[in-house]
């Protein structure tokens, strides 16, 4: 491929991701730089904070970025190097247009790429991410006259963001406490240390020291990559461990004991300590467990469970326009808008340990007192060009069956049944794939629900 060409594939719904040198080049970035100032103008805007990940490619990419938004007249703030989380707050604090992070995420090292935001680190919608793939596609991208190019500085608002988030917790209350974080060499190391260490909060780290070739372990946090984790908190004898992804936004927390809790269980554990403070809605993807409301839109908390697409851009958009009191993506992304109105992972470990501390509880203690219910997901072949359209009979099909009141086709379809449990088919966005989902209130009913609505799929793909 010439370096002039760029694919479109690169575009994807929520963010701009590509292979360093194979599909992604500091030049693509630079048109994208421009084609960001051709749309932010458009829309009377006219600033942007960029910061990038620790990526071997990072910094490069991000300086071709900054230099097409300078051109396209954009005034560019520049944060360096630093965790998203950092990023995004100084997007929100600065009050900026819009604030664009250089990370490829969890993604193996060769990859990278851009995730955009409002200035109040909302994601940018599938929509806006596709005009701003059609203005690079058809090189509608503008560069502006010597005189009006774009001003340019760097600030660090690293001390104010720890701060800030130090400010929210009493800083007497963790004395006794200890947590292991599991930063696997990702960006979390410039900044988790310092934030746990000015709340009074005791740490070991695993992996702090910023690598970017990962080599302890991936940059995506899964029960199956952190062996090291599960087995240094029960020896250190620490209270939890929180590992982070590649760029911080989110995070897999471990209890007591080395067990890997799920992004419901964990949501669960921090929306009933919410609730208690401030009763409301909960958001939740499409994937997440009944278990939310099975714990959660309880009388006595108050509670009420609202399911939104999958995609952390869902989450922000949604937590804003509905005042939730907290979001849960399955993947692992949280946000809690009384701290932040993105979803920065760094505050999730915080808000377990002073749970921990306000209960006088272990974390093993509160997850085992939730109940458990058996849940498995198994991916089916099906060509690009007919996935979606298999998907439109098999929604038609099962509401007949179903009934509509049963049938949630925001994001796939999800057929709920009752206490028993539910199943969701949804086609995937990159791959020539439908998932079929099904959570179960015993293995028994699992079994059956996955059987049922796999067979269904099959053959709805089998007319094709």
């Amino acid at each position: 491929m010439q370096k002039e060409e760029i694919p479109a594939h690169i575009f994807r719904a929520y963010d701009i991701r590509g292979i360093f040198n194979d599909d992604l080049y500091p030049e693509t970035m630079l048109k994208i730089g421009r084609a960001l100032g051709t749309y932010a103008k458009e829309r009377g805007e006219k600033s942007v904070v960029v910061g990038n990940d620790i990526r071997a490619t990072s910094t490069l990419l991000a300086n071709a970025f900054i230099s097409g938004l300078l051109s396209s007249g954009l005034d560019v703030t520049n944060t360096g190097t630093t965790t998203f989380g950092a990023c995004a707050f100084s997007g929100w604090r600065l009050k900026k247009d819009i604030t664009a992070y250089v990370t490829a995420s969890h993604l193996p090292p060769e990859w990278n790429g851009v995730k955009l935001y409002t200035g109040e680190g909302i994601g940018f919608s599938a929509e806006s991410n596709e005009e701003l793939m059609d203005i690079v596609l058809e090189g509608e991208e503008e560069s502006v006259l010597w005189h009006e190019v774009g001003n340019y500085h760097e600030l660090d608002l690293r001390e104010e963001y720890i701060e800030y988030i130090a400010k929210k917790f009493d800083r007497d209350v963790f004395d006794g406490k200890r947590i292991v974080l599991d930063c696997g060499n990702g960006s979390m190391g410039l900044v988790a240390l310092d934030v746990v260490n000015r709340i009074k909060l005791k740490a070991d780290a695993l992996f702090p020291n910023p690598d970017p070739s990962f080599p302890n372990r991936p940059s995506e946090p899964t029960d199956a990559t952190l062996g090291a984790l599960k087995a240094e908190v029960p020896r250190k004898e620490a209270n939890f461990g929180a590992a982070f992804d590649g760029d911080g936004d989110r995070v897999v927390i471990v209890d007591d004991r080395g067990r890997t809790l799920s992004a419901d269980q964990c949501g669960v554990i921090i929306a009933q300590a919410l609730l208690k403070e401030q009763k409301g809605t909960i958001l939740a993807n499409v994937e997440c467990s009944m278990l939310l409301e099975r714990e959660l839109e309880l009388e006595e908390l108050g509670g009420k469970i609202e399911r939104i697409p999958v995609g952390h851009t869902f989450l922000t958009k949604e937590a804003k326009e509905r005042d939730a009191v907290l979001g849960i993506e399955s993947s692992g992304h949280y946000v809690m808008p009384s701290f932040f109105p993105f979803d920065d992972a760094m505050v999730i470990p915080l808000k377990i340990a002073e749970i921990l501390v306000k209960t006088g509880r272990t974390l093993s203690e509160l997850v085992d007192a939730l109940p458990v219910f058996p849940k498995q997901r198994k991916n089916i072949q099906c060509g690009d060009t007919v996935k979606f359209e298999v998907m439109r009979v098999l929604a038609e099909r099962l509401s007949n069956e179903y009934g509509t009141d049963r049938i949630n086709t925001m994001d796939g379809i999800r057929v709920e049944q009752g206490d028993e449990g539910w199943a969701l088919i949804r086609a995937s966005n990159t791959s020539p794939l439908i998932r079929v989902t099904a959570e179960g209130a015993t293995e028994e009913i699992l079994a059956k629900l996955m059987n049922e609505f796999v067979r269904v799929t099959e053959d709805a793909i089998s007319t094709f």
